[in-house]
């Protein structure tokens, strides 16, 4: 339990049993699903956790209550690591409503076989409700994540809770730094939806928001310009940082070898920042937040069955499902006896908006000879020259 502000707690739990976040992501440092009790004249908790850990959220709850039941059950985000323990809370308080969307509603008869009718209260954008001194207003932020998706604004203590919007990966039990593991989960998870988070953030501009809580990750309530900015960014698909990924995927190390020795000239003529990534064995969330974070990415792979490489494949996929766009994609390819990557990777490529080609491509027939030297130093100098 922490005291956020008068009457608003903290009672969300942390989780260092989960290897892969929504079945895929690495968290090395677990994750925290957050929920929050906001005490006036009437009581609403905030979000619910993830099932397995019904019991401790409960027992937060009720170190907070102190013999008071809770009137309210504000449901901003249905995914079950938030929304798993709904029917337990309904049970344990018979007398409390459920507040939500009309698409939450509906998401609550899939997994709980119920809308609680009787004890339900749909809210919609601009929906208000009175606690007593404490005002809510409810702010519908479809598809930031998931279409049933609301905020909530606390106008009396300024507090924005965002649901899944500035989450991050981690539990707060652990220090690390936010920007990056907040640029990994955002566009892993959200990126995908640039327009519905650009659409919410010209709404929340028009408020005094002294504090966001949002459903991972910790509280916000410094520099919040920092967050606001960068979510500004990321869901432009602006550039955040001048520079250049390499990934690549290399069956016998030549494709590394070239990879290494671009990043090596890169250097050499002054390009601001080089990051090489293995797809094939480094994690491709990661390459994805810096696909995604930098100006420039060069997709080093050799032909494979007459076509990508899987791994390469299967990243080129991933940029094309979250909505790359706005970026110069360079390719350099390897292939002893029909090189055919590049072609592979511009008919993948094809799928993603707003993208500039290099005019340098770098072809390999094996391994690193000297007119493919030439043509990776003839790029080097094309891509530094772009800073």
């Amino acid at each position: 339990m922490q005291l956020l502000a008068d009457g608003v707690f903290y009672i969300g739990v942390n989780d260092h049993e989960l290897d892969l976040f929504e079945g895929q992501y690495i968290v090395p440092n677990g994750m925290a699903y957050n929920s929050y009790v906001l005490v006036d004249e009437k009581i609403a908790v905030m979000d619910s956790v993830d099932a397995d850990f019904g019991k401790e959220w409960i027992d937060n709850l009720e170190e907070v209550l102190d013999g008071r039941k809770p009137d309210y059950l504000i449901v901003q985000h249905m995914e079950p690591d938030h929304s798993a323990n709904i029917d337990l809370f309904m049970e344990h308080y018979p007398e409390a409503i459920v507040v939500a969307s009309v698409g939450a509603f509906n998401m609550m008869a899939n997994y709980f076989d119920t809308k609680y009718e009787g004890r339900n209260m749909q809210v919609k954008e601009g929906s208000t409700l009175s606690l007593g001194t404490k005002e809510l207003t409810f702010i519908t932020a479809p598809n930031v994540h998931w279409p049933e998706v609301i905020f909530t604004y606390d106008a009396t203590d300024k507090i924005l809770f965002t649901a899944d919007a500035f989450g991050k990966f981690g539990a707060l039990d652990v220090e690390q730094d936010w920007d990056c593991e907040a640029r990994r989960y955002y566009f892993g998870i959200v990126g995908k939806f640039g327009k519905n988070v650009q659409a919410v953030l010209k709404k929340i501009a028009k408020l005094d928001i002294q504090m966001i809580c949002p459903l991972h990750g910790p509280v916000l309530s410094e520099n919040l310009d920092h967050y606001i900015d960068l979510y500004q960014i990321w869901s432009a698909y602006e550039v955040e940082t001048p520079g250049v990924v390499i990934a690549y995927t290399s069956v016998y190390g030549h494709t590394k070898e070239a990879a290494l020795a671009l990043e090596a000239a890169l250097k050499d003529k002054g390009c601001p920042r080089v990051v090489v990534t293995d797809l094939a064995r480094d994690d491709q969330a990661e390459a994805l937040e810096d696909a995604f974070r930098h100006s420039h990415l060069v997709l080093a792979t050799t032909t494979y069955c007459g076509g990508v490489f899987p791994a390469m494949e299967a990243f080129i996929h991933h940029l094309i499902d979250h909505a790359f766009q706005k970026r110069t994609v360079v390719f350099v390819e390897n292939g002893s006896w029909m090189p055919a990557a590049t072609k592979g990777m511009i008919a993948l490529m094809e799928k993603c908006a707003d993208i500039t080609y290099a005019q340098t491509t770098v072809t390999l027939k094996g391994s690193l000879s000297e007119p493919a030297r030439d043509q990776i130093n003839e790029l080097a100098a094309e891509l530094a020259a772009q800073f």
